[in-house]
């Protein structure tokens, strides 16, 4: 090998030791390391910049938007209801979410149905008293699995299929063609590989995986708010009782009390049945309050001539009252907190105080916590006001637009059916998807633009400059032919090396860049080594996706990498132990089921 080989090599190892030590964020090292071989004149700009202009990308990017459309209609919130339900313990969890996605994950695309269960996580996380770190990963694993059962499951089993088309279309001799690469080819080893991946991670779990919650600072978690919604007539949930309209065991939050225009329930049974004009009083922190305001079918209680009709455009602000206030002493009712200030009182907080009674009939008091809902200029006005000592916005407070919930998952619907079809290539439909979401008005330009992660795209990005070093200066070629030549004539034994080299280079490379790479070799390697091609490709295929132990593995571990607060050695921990087991699978099956001497 000539020198550039040598400092790519280099380069590759310190960009691992730098990612495992978490010392600098995972696009930080990947850009440092692009900068590296610039320098060096390894790769031209064109090649580094390569992967900024690929489709592939843009594609991920785009369905970011796509997940933000989902999660501001309040459909995810749907879809977790529906598909995952309320687990108690951390493998009701776990088994709740990851089983439903590996069986999406086989019959549809993975990278969309990772991006759109995103936003779900966290509540269901909440609802099971568990970090959500205990959930993400299996999130990714799972699609990752699933998509290892069919051929439109995950983008690396079409381009292996690609592969072996354009091959048969330029050879002449039909002796050297292989069979073509359907829709269950895969299936045969991939479905053994999902299931007993999905067995590991149900069983460890719970003790490989971290459990970082999230850690609220004590005086926010120590505020309790008096909030109260009312089941308007027609709402959803009417005639439904307390528990199964999902409403008894809220985290964070307490069913203070139900008023009916006949009566008061003080301790409100989870059998009891909602009724139109029932006013629900809760009382919990600042966090669940705001998951209260986005639940479909409940609206805030405030006076008739203070409603705001345009909530999805409304925020949440909390604000302090001053001692210098015009609003001490006033009723929240009689303040006209609508005609002062263009906001109306969905909670009340008085620190070392249970509030009784109606949120309208609390007398202000100073140093009183107003959770107001206003329009977003509310904060900049009123931020610097002597009525007030403190005005900060609720982060990500925004009502959802359940009105439009069936039009993204429409959307959705549309993605999933165009990419998993191939009628339509995945740029165009994910860009059409993002499209769609903000000029349906599901999601706002702002927020499309704030939903996206654009660490992951640097690394995605990134890793085709890496990846072009890898090719251009024979160390890929050379690292293959070294492993396959241990095969020592043992067809089985070559099987293996190839399934292992696969995963070695989609460790340093894109998925599907390792099976772009191994695609020739192992094609040349199974006809001298006697094996048959399609056993070769198979084990390809699933060896370029089955890559748990690094972020870089698979994109939809660097997806999650972010939301779950995952550090490299967390994948090593947990997912090291799946790959080598995926591979011991993928082996034996591959083996069994094609008929591989050993």
């Amino acid at each position: 090998m000539g020198w550039d080989a040598w400092l790519t090599a280099g380069v590759l190892v310190a960009l691992l030791g730098v990612l495992a030590s978490g010392r600098l964020g995972a696009d930080i090292a990947v850009l440092g390391a692009l900068l590296v071989l610039l320098i060096a004149g390894v790769v031209s700009p064109r090649e580094a910049a390569s992967g900024f202009a690929s489709t592939g990308v843009w594609t991920v990017g785009l369905l970011y938007v796509v997940a933000c459309g989902l999660k501001e209609t309040g459909a995810t919130a749907w879809i977790s209801a529906k598909v995952l339900g309320s687990p108690r313990t951390a493998l009701q969890a776990q088994a709740r979410l990851v089983l439903p996605v590996a069986f999406l994950s086989a019959v549809t695309n993975n990278t969309p149905l990772v991006a759109a269960m995103l936003p779900v996580i966290s509540g269901v996380a909440r609802r099971a008293g568990i970090g959500a770190s205990r959930l993400y990963m299996p999130l990714s694993f799972a699609a990752i699995l699933g998509g290892l059962c069919t051929l439109i499951g995950t983008s690396t089993n079409l381009v292996i299929a690609g592969l072996v088309e354009e091959h048969n279309r330029v050879t002449t001799d039909p002796a050297l063609r292989v069979p073509s690469f359907g829709f269950l080819t895969i299936t045969p080893v991939g479905v053994p590989v999902a299931l007993a991946g999905l067995a590991y991670i149900l069983l460890f779990g719970r003790r490989l995986l971290p459990d970082r919650r999230d850690d609220a600072p004590a005086s926010g978690a120590d505020r309790q708010y008096m909030t109260a919604m009312r089941v308007p007539p027609g709402s959803p949930v009417v005639g439904r009782s307390i528990e199964s309209a999902g409403l008894r065991h809220l985290p964070g939050l307490f069913l203070s009390r139900l008023e009916r225009s006949e009566a008061t329930l003080t301790a409100v049974a989870p059998s009891e049945r909602l009724q139109g004009g029932d006013t629900l009083v809760f009382v919990g922190a600042l966090e669940s309050v705001v998951d209260l305001q986005k639940v479909r079918g409940l609206a805030p209680v405030v006076d008739e001539r203070d409603l705001l009709h345009d909530r999805p455009k409304m925020r949440l602000i909390e604000a302090v009252v001053s001692p210098r206030s015009p609003l001490i002493g006033q009723t929240v009712r009689d303040a006209g907190i609508r005609t002062r200030y263009g906001a109306v009182v969905v909670a009340v907080h008085r620190m070392g105080h249970r509030l009784a009674g109606k949120i309208g009939d609390i007398a202000i008091r100073p140093g009183d916590t107003l959770l107001l809902e206003a329009g977003p200029e509310f904060a900049r006005r009123h931020r610097q006001s002597n009525d007030f000592t403190l005005v900060s916005e609720v982060e990500g407070s925004a009502a959802p637009r359940h009105e439009r919930a069936p039009l993204a998952l429409g959307v959705l619907l549309l993605v999933i059916i165009g990419l998993s079809g191939d009628f339509i290539d995945p740029l165009t439909a994910s860009l059409g998807a993002a499209a769609a979401m903000v000029a349906g008005r599901c999601c706002t330009t702002p927020q499309a633009r704030a939903s996206i992660d654009w660490e992951v795209l640097v690394v995605i990005a990134g890793s085709f400059g890496l990846a072009s070093a890898l090719t251009s200066t024979g160390l890929a070629g050379e690292i293959a032919r070294a492993i396959v030549s241990l095969g020592g004539g043992s067809p089985v034994v070559l099987l293996a090396l190839l399934y292992a080299c696969t995963v070695l280079f989609t460790v340093f490379i894109s998925n599907n860049a390792a099976a772009v790479l191994m695609f020739p070799l192992a094609l040349g390697a199974a006809r001298a080594g006697g094996l048959d091609p399609m056993a070769a490709m198979v084990c390809v295929a699933v060896g370029a996706s089955a890559e748990f132990s690094t972020p870089l593995g698979y994109q939809t571990n660097l997806m999650v990498m972010g939301p779950g607060g995952y550090k490299w050695l967390d994948f090593v921990r947990f997912g090291a132990p799946l790959t080598v087991l995926s591979g011991a699978v993928a082996l034996v099956a591959a083996s069994a089921w094609f008929g591989v001497p050993l």
